[in-house]
C-alpha cells in the first residue's frame, strides 16, 4: 500500500504528477465518457492499481464483462477499496483508501452472477493495469 502521507499532497503536486483527465476523475470525482476507457473490453491477467499512487485495488480475476460501458469487477482487494454513501443516498462511491482517489460507484443487487452481486464500476483513467501471467 502507498504510505498515508500520500493523500496530504496539494492539488498543485497531484496536478504535477496526474494528467488532465487523471485529476479531473481522481482529484475532483469526474466521470470518464462511456465506453471510452481502455480497460472496459480489456481482460489479460494482473493487477490494476490506482493511476494516483499505485496502490495494488482489483486482481483481474475478479473482472467481469457487466456491459455497462466502464471496466466492472466483483469486489477489491481487501482494505484497498474505501466505500463513501453518495449525499443523494442513491449510489455509493469508491475511492483508493491510500490516497482517496476517485474510482468510481460500487452498486450491488443488479442480478450479475458473481460471488459477490456487486459491480464495482470503475474509470479505466483511475487505474492502470499491471500484467501478472500467474493470475
Amino acid at each position: 500500500m502507498a504510505s498515508p502521507a500520500s493523500n496530504l499532497k496539494s492539488e498543485e503536486e497531484w496536478r504535477a504528477i496526474l494528467s488532465p483527465e487523471q485529476f479531473q476523475i481522481l482529484r475532483k470525482k469526474g466521470t470518464e465518457p462511456r465506453g471510452t476507457g481502455e480497460y472496459d473490453k480489456f481482460f489479460d491477467d494482473g493487477i490494476y492499481k490506482c493511476a494516483g499512487c499505485g496502490t495494488p485495488l482489483y486482481k483481474s480475476t475478479t473482472k467481469f464483462n457487466s456491459g455497462c460501458g466502464w471496466p466492472a469487477f466483483f469486489e477489491g482487494l481487501p482494505g484497498a477499496i474505501t466505500r463513501t454513501p453518495d449525499p443523494d443516498g442513491k449510489r455509493t462511491e469508491i475511492t483508493c483508501s491510500a490516497c482517496g482517489g476517485h474510482l468510481g460507484h460500487v452498486f450491488k443487487g443488479e442480478g450479475f452472477s458473481t460471488p459477490t452481486d456487486e459491480r464495482h464500476c470503475v474509470n479505466s483513467v483511475s487505474v492502470k493495469f499491471a500484467p501478472d501471467p500467474a493470475l
